[in-house]
């Protein structure tokens, strides 16, 4: 399994943990500077806290090894000829990488696109060191991004003059910085509603933030709710801005600007944070580990087969990994092993007369020496069928380079389906 795509998924969980503990304990406090602070850092925690794994923690989930493409092997030939090789082009990890990488770039260019629109329209607009821009022709009031105010040259002196003053306290805490940041992190977890969600409520929080701030200089809360109702049919721009007019989040502004602060007390509900913290790097910990005998894809596992080859023993005393940090190195990569395992397994004449086909999936390690050892028939057919696929996988030659974990060589899981065909 890519490394990239078990990072990816851990991350997620933690994104996934840190969402709920907001939402449930956090959310409709009036503490927004601590909001703003536990978003941005959960989001920072969820890229760092998969590089640490808690040791000797038992599996809870059965692990899945590094699975090369399919082998076919047909057994139609003449006796003597070289059997044909058909590798499965759907290997579902290379799919997935492909979605992934796809949806990053899509993302990467709105992103892009965005940013230089807005970079283009300050460089257009601006007068000298005014940090004020006027503009027309924007479904917008006004909107705020990397020290600029832009105002809708249509609004009246009192709403100009009210909207500026909100638009400079997001200047003023940076929150520019904060959306560039949520937006590279949504980029790279495309696929997670989670990040979605965080990055809604990191902007509710800049708007309650920036509403406070003005009714604390004076501001009547009703002059405030008619500026806001006379906005409610404006949309934002720009995916990296502020906007005052954001229709989605009017109700919810209204409601936090009357409702009553919340006391340094509810700080506390912080310390909650630390067991989800603890019981997402148990859970995802004890996914990295594997045990000797992990069970078998319920996609792979069969009835009782007829009985396999013997498995080699286990004598090395360590434990193969499914997730390493660098996979070890074969001469040529995996289309070397499959055109190694394609030209010296020979379909058993006896198999081939009774009519006997079927897949062998074949399990072994790459031991932390780069040798093959610990060869096992996860998935039998016939007692021939299983006795050639073992022997083929158990004679391959050494790997160049073996797998690395934390600096370290390291034991890994390789998973071989071999499909034994006559046509």
């Amino acid at each position: 399994m890519s490394t990239l795509f078990i990072y990816m998924i851990k991350v997620s969980v933690y994104v996934a943990g840190f969402y709920l503990v907001y939402r449930i304990l956090l959310s409709k406090d009036t503490l927004y500077g601590r909001n703003r602070s536990f978003i941005l850092l959960s989001v920072v925690s969820s890229f760092i806290l998969p590089f640490i794994t808690l040791a000797n923690i038992g599996p809870v989930i059965p692990a899945f090894s590094r699975v090369l493409s399919e082998i076919k092997i047909n057994g139609s030939e003449s006796p003597g000829a070289v059997q044909s090789l058909e590798v499965s082009s759907l290997n579902p990890f290379s799919i997935i990488t492909a979605i992934y990488f796809a949806g990053l770039l899509i993302m990467t260019i709105i992103f892009v696109a965005d940013l230089a629109e807005l970079i283009f329209l300050i460089a257009r607009n601006r007068e000298n060191e005014k940090k004020i821009i006027r503009f027309n022709g924007f479904n917008t009031a006004g909107f705020s991004a990397f020290g600029y105010i832009f105002i809708d040259s249509g609004l009246s002196e009192g709403e100009a003059e009210a909207i500026t003053t909100h638009e400079q306290k997001h200047l003023n805490h940076l929150h520019s910085l904060d959306i560039v940041f949520i937006e590279i992190a949504r980029a790279l977890l495309w696929f997670n509603p989670f990040i979605y969600l965080f990055g809604r409520s990191l902007r509710a929080i800049h708007e309650y933030q920036a509403d406070q701030e003005c009714i604390s200089l004076g501001t009547p809360v009703r002059n405030y709710y008619k500026l806001l109702i006379n906005q409610i049919f404006r949309s934002k721009v720009f995916t990296i801005s502020n906007s005052f007019s954001n229709p989605s989040l009017i109700k919810k502004r209204m409601i936090m600007m009357t409702k009553k602060r919340s006391n340094a007390m509810a700080n506390l509900k912080l310390l909650m944070v630390l067991p989800v913290i603890a019981g997402l790097m148990i859970f995802i910990s004890s996914c990295n580990e594997n045990n000797n005998k992990p069970e078998i894809p319920a996609e792979v596992a069969p009835p009782p087969p007829p009985p396999p080859p013997p498995a080699v023993d286990d004598t090395k005393g360590d434990v193969p990994f499914d997730a390493v940090d660098v996979m070890p190195v074969f001469k040529g990569g995996d289309g070397a092993i499959i055109k190694y395992i394609t030209e010296n397994v020979k379909y058993p004449e006896k198999a081939k007369e009774n009519g006997i086909t079927g897949k062998v999936i074949v399990r072994f390690a790459v031991e932390a020496d780069g040798s093959i050892g610990r060869v096992t028939i996860l998935k039998g057919v016939d007692p021939e069928l299983d006795m050639e696929a073992f022997r083929v996988v158990n004679a391959m030659p050494a790997f160049e380079k073996p797998a690395l974990k934390d600096g370290k060589n390291v034991a890994v899981w390789y998973t071989i389906p071999i499909n034994f065909a006559l046509q």
